[in-house]
C-alpha cells in the first residue's frame, strides 16, 4: 500500500512538471475550450492565451519539482503513518494547483488591460 500511495502522490507533480515544460516549449497554438490554462482573463486574444501559458508553465514546473520532492521524502519519513500523510500531501497538492492560478492572474491584469489589450 505504501508504494502505491507514493506513486499516486507523485503523478500530479509530474503531470505539472510535464505541463509545465510542455507549455514553455509548445504552448497550445490557438485558444480553445478543451486543453491549456483556460480563464476568462487568458482567452482574451492570441496575446493573453500566450502569456499565460508561459507564465503558468513556469510556476508548474518549478511547484511541481518541489512538490514531488517533498511529498517523497514526507512519505519516506513517515512510513509508520503514511496513509495520513498521503491525505495530507493530496490536500496541500489540490491547494498548489489552485493557489498556483493567481500569480498568473495577477501577472495578466499587470501586463494587459480588461479588454487584453497591452499596458
Amino acid at each position: 500500500m505504501f508504494i502505491f500511495l507514493l506513486i499516486m502522490n507523485s503523478l500530479v507533480p509530474i503531470m505539472m512538471i510535464t505541463f509545465g515544460v510542455l507549455w514553455k516549449n509548445h504552448p497550445p497554438k490557438s485558444i480553445n475550450w478543451i486543453y491549456g490554462y483556460r480563464t476568462s482573463m487568458s482567452m482574451k486574444n492570441n496575446e493573453t492565451w500566450k502569456f499565460a501559458h508561459m507564465h503558468n508553465a513556469k510556476i508548474w514546473r518549478w511547484s511541481g519539482i518541489i512538490w514531488l520532492i517533498t511529498s517523497i521524502i514526507l512519505m519516506i519519513l513517515s512510513k509508520h503513518d503514511y496513509e495520513k500523510i498521503s491525505e495530507l500531501i493530496t490536500l496541500i497538492g489540490l491547494a498548489i494547483v489552485v493557489l498556483s492560478l493567481i500569480p498568473t492572474e495577477i501577472a495578466l491584469r499587470k501586463r494587459f488591460d480588461k479588454n487584453g489589450n497591452l499596458k
